[in-house]
């Protein structure tokens, strides 16, 4: 396949322009170095791809972070006309609403070193991890389908979550929309069991200290004070359920549309017209599997608060351990956009991608008006995880999005291949960060140099100006699943 000519715009900023069955432009926001890692594999003619789809708006967009994915590249933002426009599991990715957590506490690493690992393995028996992982909490038939139509709203009524996590939450935890009658019996199966528990592969819980205060306005609002500082990062989704409900409609949606399925370039991409009774089916199915992985990540926030009790006593209490915010990064959501000097009803897709709304947006916390909706961009066990906010840039760029984290650059198999899971661990021990997890291969599949560098995929979002950064966090201690 002949190489995709790929333009440059300007720093960071490149483009492939309208050709072919191409609708829109390709807009890649990336350096030179990260866009040579996205011509090494096919997530550039994904890009394109996107860009012949029905009712897309401006562009085709990749962030820095994309590499290939199912359909779309993971790092892809597509905004679809609420009218003529479509909606694709593709666009989303198989865990629906896949998203990052932070938590601030009140101790600082010189309290937390002593008794790291105790806290490390408290946290692995209080929160089960990993593909077998099964729930502490277990559901009823109505009360599932309570946490798919009210997500957090169900734990702040069980009395596992503060009405303040409730606000720190995108969408306060719950969608608008969720239709729990469409979410099949076999999803709900999966569900079932696994709520509280953290998923498998690049998920993770990670223990951080506050490395560098970039933006202390910013930090002070979100309750990070101080250079080591103790923090928590939560990296999980919807778990078996939302990988249920996304293999369920692509297959409804290959089957109800062959015809589209012929003139697609990459049957990944089949969607659904939104105005169609199966595209609000999905959309009503995508919403309640979001509302479970809000509600999946409030069950381990509460147990975080409880572990950490445990373990410290009255040093810290669950009172003690407040919530900065959550993000989601793999759904889709009716927004308002700005398109050609119009406000219009869009249907925006991030699949690996964060929202990013700017300082005063309605959307966001009231505490956070003035300085913005925070960003949390995990890295990749051993490297640092920055906190950024959303700009008025990002609205007109990237439909107020920014990246989601690193970004892969070696596949599950080669890492395998290339890294010993005991080696990586002895590795990180050395540079004082501590590893508990499920399975030793799982250490391998996310070693840290299978994935793209952090801090330049974060400089160059922060360069554009489509999210600014607030502070700097390095690992000490990890559990995985």
């Amino acid at each position: 396949m002949a190489q995709i000519q790929v333009d440059k715009i300007e720093n960071d900023v490149f483009e492939v322009k309208k050709h072919g069955n191409m609708n829109v432009p390709l807009r890649i926001f990336a350096s030179e170095k990260l866009l040579k890692k996205m011509q090494e594999d096919s997530s550039i003619q994904q890009g394109v791809n996107v860009a012949g789809m029905p009712g897309i708006q401006k562009y085709s967009i990749m962030l820095s972070d994309a590499h290939i994915g199912y359909g779309f590249s993971i790092g892809g933002v597509a905004a679809f006309d609420s009218e003529t426009g479509c909606i694709t599991p593709g666009g989303i990715g198989f865990d629906i609403n896949c998203g990052v957590r932070l938590l601030t506490t009140n101790l600082t690493e010189k309290q937390v070193r002593p008794k790291l690992k105790q806290l490390l393995d408290v946290l692995f028996r209080n929160i089960p991890p990993g593909v077998g992982g099964e729930s502490l909490f277990k559901l009823s038939d109505e009360e599932l389908d309570d946490v798919l139509t009210n997500g957090m709203k169900w734990a702040l009524k069980k009395g596992y979550a503060r009405q303040k996590d409730l606000d720190h939450c995108e969408e306060k935890g719950t969608m608008p929309g969720a239709d729990s009658r469409k979410v099949s019996p076999r999803a709900k199966s999966r569900g079932r069991k696994q709520l509280g528990t953290l998923g498998a592969g690049n998920h993770f819980l990670e223990v951080q200290t506050v490395g560098q205060i970039i933006n202390k306005q910013a930090a002070d609002k979100m309750g990070i004070t101080r250079q080591g500082q103790v923090l928590v990062m939560i990296h999980t989704g919807s778990r078996g359920l939302g990988h249920q409900v996304c293999s369920d409609y692509l297959r409804r949606m290959e089957d109800t549309y062959p015809e589209i399925m012929e003139k697609l370039p990459e049957k990944d991409l089949i969607y659904a017209p939104i105005k169609s009774e199966l595209g609000k089916d999905y959309y009503g199915a995508m919403c309640a599997a979001a509302n479970f992985a809000w509600t999946n990540r409030q069950i381990i926030t509460h147990q975080i608060r409880k572990s950490f009790h445990e373990v410290f006593g009255e040093f810290c209490t669950p009172e003690d351990i407040g919530m900065v915010y959550d993000v989601a990064h793999n759904i889709a959501k009716l927004e308002e956009h700005d398109v050609s000097g119009k406000m219009k009803k869009v249907y925006t897709h991030r699949k690996g991608a964060t929202r990013a709304f700017p300082p005063g947006h309605p959307a966001i916390p009231e505490d956070y008006k003035d300085i913005g909706q925070p960003v949390m961009i995990p890295g990749s066990m051993g490297t640092a995880s920055y906190i950024l906010v959303g700009t008025q840039k990002a609205m007109k760029l990237t439909f107020g999005s920014s990246v989601h984290g690193a970004g892969r650059v070696m596949s599950r198999m080669k890492a395998k291949q290339e890294f010993r899971g005991e080696d990586v661990k002895q590795e990180l021990e050395k540079r004082d960060i501590l590893i508990k997890a499920a399975t030793m291969k799982g250490i391998s599949e996310e070693a840290p140099k299978v994935y793209k560098d952090v801090d330049e995929v974060v400089k160059v979002s922060h360069d554009l100006g489509i999210s600014r950064l607030v502070a700097k966090l390095l690992p000490i201690g990890v559990v995985k699943g």
